[in-house]
């Protein structure tokens, strides 16, 4: 099978039909944004929900004519304080807002976890982000890290592209729903920290994502929910 190239605009559509799918869903908030090579800026408008993303609704950032989401800051700081992300995604995940919204943490119990075997910094103001000064400290609070809890919030999670920010946003949300269900089940056992930083690089590589990518695809479009031009 030939692998089809979408377009920057198409990923992002891609992922939010994608980032729905696994449990992202909230209304019409939540979004998804990516950097291209020239430094363009493109995000998920404001009006549509995940679910119904299509090409013709991730817009420029800077597009004046543009109804961007109120908290579009969390982007734009992001991409300012790091040059090596390439997407964002912010939302309100059930499990990962949840945690969010107490004072657990997330604990290496899953290979899910282990992609943050580094550390999930938190953002502890719950307000709104909808100016530039709360977006860089954001970005402050993420530092290096590829995710973040928004206290009694939701999260905002990084990639190096669209398909590892969308990897990272899902295995996020996985990780926390697990952790739920293990700490009712019994007494977590967490994975040792050096241990989970040795498997990290060999759980998690390019050409996995780029499997995953496909076949979240798949999923999406079996579901009937493939952007227009790929729809099975």
């Amino acid at each position: 099978m030939v692998a089809v190239v979408h377009t920057l605009r198409e990923q992002v559509a891609w992922a939010c039909r994608i980032l729905a799918l696994e449990g992202y869903a909230d209304l019409t908030l939540g979004h998804v944004s990516a950097r291209g090579p020239d430094g363009e800026i493109w995000i998920k408008r404001k009006g549509v929900a995940l679910d119904e993303v299509e090409p013709e609704d991730v817009i420029a950032i800077d597009d004046t004519d543009a109804v961007l989401h109120l908290e579009t800051v969390l982007h734009t700081g992001v991409y300012a304080a790091r040059a090596d992300v390439g997407a964002v995604v912010h939302g309100h995940p059930p499990h990962g807002t949840a945690l969010a919204s107490t004072g657990g943490e997330l604990s290496l119990l899953t290979h899910d976890a282990v992609l943050f075997a580094d550390g999930l910094p938190r953002f502890d103001d719950p307000d709104l982000i909808v100016d530039a000064e709360q977006g860089e400290r954001v970005a402050a609070a993420l530092g290096t890290h590829r995710a973040l809890l928004l206290n009694n919030h939701g999260v905002l999670v990084v990639g190096k592209d669209v398909p590892w920010a969308v990897l990272a946003a899902v295995t996020l949300e996985r990780a926390a729903q697990l952790q739920a269900i293990a700490s009712a089940l019994g007494e977590p056992r967490p994975i040792e920290p050096t241990v989970a930083l040795q498997l990290l690089p060999v759980k998690y590589r390019d050409e996995f994502v780029a499997e995953y990518w496909a076949a979240w695809q798949r999923r999406v479009a079996r579901a009937g929910g493939g952007i227009d031009g790929d729809r099975a």
